[in-house]
């Protein structure tokens, strides 16, 4: 029976043995095969955003400025501060520019005082929910641009309003 015990005992140690060195070549094989394959994937990525960045670049799509490349000149407008029609206690107060052909106006700050005039003159006949939400700041911003534009018999091509505090 000792000597059972002791076959048993060694054949233990032989299938110990003989499952660690199968174990460790295919530990060795996974890592070799991942390495190779983690080298070929970064170079065919470094090979791709190369030739990405020698192309050209696309153009953009975006369309020319209104004003770019032309002879016009914008002239910037004091803040005009008025009350609305309703309710009374709410004030306004916008700064804008005109936009113009160069010397189409004689007297720019003449025309300016004469359009800040009249869009005082409109602010106080509106009231606050006329100029709520982006179709009302569209239909002021309109609304102006004519009326500047009577004011200087169409001399001068847009209105811009570069800030609107309504309180």
């Amino acid at each position: 029976m000792a000597a059972k015990a002791a076959a048993v005992k060694g054949d233990d140690k032989k299938s110990g043995g003989g499952l660690i060195v199968p174990l460790a070549i295919l530990t060795l094989l996974a890592a070799g095969g991942g390495g190779g394959l983690g080298i070929q994937l970064a170079t065919s990525v470094e090979k791709t955003v190369s030739e990405k960045a020698k192309e050209k670049p696309p153009e953009p799509d975006t369309p020319p400025l209104k004003y770019a490349g032309t002879d016009v000149v914008m002239e910037p407008m004091k803040a005009i501060v008025s009350n609305l029609a309703a309710p009374s206690q709410t004030f306004v107060r916008i700064e804008a520019a005109i936009i113009f052909k160069k010397d189409a106006l004689p007297d720019p700050k003449i025309a300016i005082a004469q359009i800040r005039d009249d869009i005082m003159g409109y602010l106080r006949t509106l009231s606050l929910s006329q100029l709520e939400g982006p179709s009302g700041l569209l239909h002021l911003r309109e609304d102006l641009t004519e009326r500047a534009k009577l004011r200087t018999e169409g001399k001068i091509d847009e209105l811009i309003i570069e800030t609107m505090v309504v309180q």
